[in-house]
């Protein structure tokens, strides 16, 4: 792997933009035809959402895996990307993407990194993304001490800690399941008793709460901290007809979703449909010739928001790619167990 930091000109034949889970896929499958790549990503170290957002946090759907950490299948796709040595820019946002004369497309970053390439392939997620922040008055300095956090970064930060959990979906769901485990205690605040998270994991928190391992905060919404100094020592709630009550707290972990935006990406004349990127489900093409777009920024009639359809998006758009950067050239397909791994692109 190469990472570079620094401001250069150089083509390729094909530029990544994202290095989550879906991109670095798409940096092996490019490599088994033999196609050199540059990934760009904004964050400073590979794995988008999955590095950011919970990377303790266990996958469940991932073929041949029951189950794996964020962080661990970010360090697979790391090594088997590895052989091909795809040469990272990290911490770079790309700001123009413009067709040259060539038929290719120069790629500039917010560095001043310029690359040129025949194909791109976009992989960035959801677009920058950033929580949603509940309005609560002094947040900010609860939030610098730590004692509003809105992602999981070490389970173990929370031993023997009282936790207040906000929030209704799977993210709130699931780390109340698995903090459980480990906080003093935990109670979840939602202002009703139904959850938008998935069945079994839903059943599971009920089951939680009539043990006495999770307490429920229902109906309720947060309505105030408090605390000196930015150490957090309660969480005010409230009901819909302004019943208060102040939950016991040394973290309140608010998850309320993401705030998403596409960025420049909006600015590339592509198709777009709900700030996603229109594409041809055979092979992940877009409105422009040359660029694909694959994971969950892409998107198709019956497309399933899945880590492995991106994966076969990413396999798609490759096969799609060799035939713009080597037209002509027959590409006989061959099962990876019989071709095996080639050398570095």
């Amino acid at each position: 792997m190469t990472v570079l930091r620094e401001a250069m000109t150089v083509k390729t034949d094909v530029v990544i933009i994202g290095a989550g889970p879906v991109g670095l896929f798409a940096v092996f499958e490019c490599g088994m035809l033999r196609l050199k790549t540059h990934v760009i990503d904004t964050l400073a170290d590979a794995g988008g959402q999955c590095t950011a957002l919970y990377p303790e946090k266990p996958i469940y759907d991932i073929p041949a895996h029951p189950a794996i950490s964020g962080a661990d299948l970010i360090d697979n796709l790391m090594q088997q990307a590895a052989p091909f040595n795809p040469v990272f820019h990290f911490g770079e946002q790309v700001m123009q993407l413009t067709r040259t004369d060539a038929e290719t497309w120069k790629i500039t970053t917010s560095k001043g990194t310029e690359l040129e390439a025949p194909v791109v392939i976009v992989a960035a997620g959801c677009g920058a993304f950033g929580p949603n922040r509940p309005p609560l008055e002094g947040l900010e300095a609860y939030e610098a001490t730590g004692g509003v956090q809105y992602f999981v970064q070490r389970r173990e930060a929370f031993r023997g800690k009282k936790i207040c959990i906000a929030g209704g979906g799977d993210s709130a769901v699931d780390w109340a399941i698995s903090l459980s485990e480990v906080a003093e205690r935990v109670q979840v605040v939602h202002r009703r008793p139904k959850f938008r998270a998935a069945p079994e994991s839903a059943a599971k928190l009920d089951q939680l709460a009539k043990d006495s391992k999770i307490e429920m905060i229902i109906p309720y919404q947060l309505a105030g901290l408090e605390g000196v100094n930015g150490q957090l020592s309660g969480v005010i709630v409230e009901t819909l007809d302004g019943q208060r009550r102040t939950l016991e707290a040394d973290h309140l972990l608010p998850f309320f979703g993401l705030a998403m935006t596409l960025g420049p990406i909006a600015d590339w004349g592509l198709n777009l449909e709900r700030n996603q990127i229109a594409t041809t489900q055979a092979n992940s093409a877009t409105s422009a010739p040359g660029i694909f777009a694959v994971g969950d920024i892409a998107t198709y009639p019956g497309k399933l928001k899945l880590i492995l359809s991106g994966f076969a998006e990413a396999a798609s758009a490759a096969h799609a790619a060799h035939a713009i950067v080597h037209p002509g050239e027959a590409l006989h397909f061959e099962y990876s167990t019989s071709k095996g791994v080639p050398g570095a692109a």
